[in-house]
């Protein structure tokens, strides 16, 4: 959309993380992987926040148990620093982006930090003077090696962070980041996104009609986890593999049984518990 177009601007002109929520399925995974595509690279570099992450995950992660398995069936043979980093340590997400930056051909990395809300607390501010300095060190390498990011502006990574919002994020975080909630698209953007995806042998008139039921799926079904634009791709995905009549998606249409177990079988794309897939097939 145009305001999530210039959130993104706004970060990118500031040099801070852009902070993004809204409903899961709503596209905040799949923004970062298309700013890895615009910036020419492969995809992003992913750090996925768990309940224990701490700050120096963000970075690297360390083969304790390997490396000591390692010292204890080689007799006398010690390694060096470089063979320490090649075996045992894994750089991860911002770790990754500080070393391409300093890599020959020098590139910008887009960083996703996802679901950051389902960390301890204490990382959200651990991420502040992470992302801030961009400086750490590997106290495993002999040598007790520091990475730090010099480099020009403009090679310094974008970073997105996903929150689904399950907890309250710290005030000093939000200060420090550029924050967008992705709102769900109106059934006009549904159709140009679907439009977008070349589904095979779907007019857009059946789209149309396609989108206005999943519409009525949403606001009128009262279920507990409504169904976002993910679930729609792969709803409109199934359908002509099921060989349903779109046209029977209409409101006051009569099914034939058949038709109406193909439909109800599809509803397991967009209800994700029992609970409401009853408010589905239910009258």
């Amino acid at each position: 959309s145009p305001e999530l177009a210039a959130a993104v601007n706004v970060a990118l002109a500031l040099h801070q993380p852009l902070l993004l929520t809204g409903e899961p399925g709503t596209g905040k995974t799949q923004l970062a992987y298309h700013l890895a595509r615009y910036f020419g690279l492969e995809a992003p570099l992913v750090f996925h926040a768990q309940i224990n992450s701490v700050k120096k995950d963000l970075f690297y992660t360390y083969d304790a148990l390997g490396h000591f398995h390692y010292t204890q069936n080689k007799d006398n043979s010690e390694l060096n620093g470089p063979e320490i980093e090649n075996r045992f340590i894994r750089y991860e997400a911002l770790g990754k982006a500080i070393e391409l930056a300093h890599a020959g051909n020098a590139k910008r990395s887009v960083v996703l930090i996802d679901e950051i809300d389902k960390a301890q607390r204490d990382l959200p501010n651990d991420l502040l003077s992470a992302i801030e300095n961009l400086v750490f060190e590997v106290p495993e390498i002999p040598g007790k090696t520091i990475r730090r990011l010099e480099c020009p502006k403009h090679l310094y990574p974008f970073i997105v962070i996903t929150s689904n919002s399950e907890k309250n994020l710290p005030d000093a975080f939000l200060r420090r980041v550029v924050y967008h909630d992705i709102r769900f698209p109106s059934a006009k953007e549904l159709l140009k996104i679907l439009q977008s995806k070349q589904l095979t042998g779907l007019t857009d008139k059946e789209l149309s009609i396609l989108i206005e039921h999943f519409m009525e799926v949403r606001e009128q079904k009262e279920l507990g986890k409504k169904p976002a634009t993910a679930e729609l791709i792969a709803w409109a995905t199934l359908l002509p593999q099921l060989q349903f009549p779109i046209s029977k998606l209409k409101k006051g249409a009569i099914l034939k049984a058949a038709e109406k177990q193909l439909l109800y079988t599809s509803y397991g794309v967009l209800a994700k518990n029992r609970d409401d897939i009853k408010k589905l097939v239910e009258p």
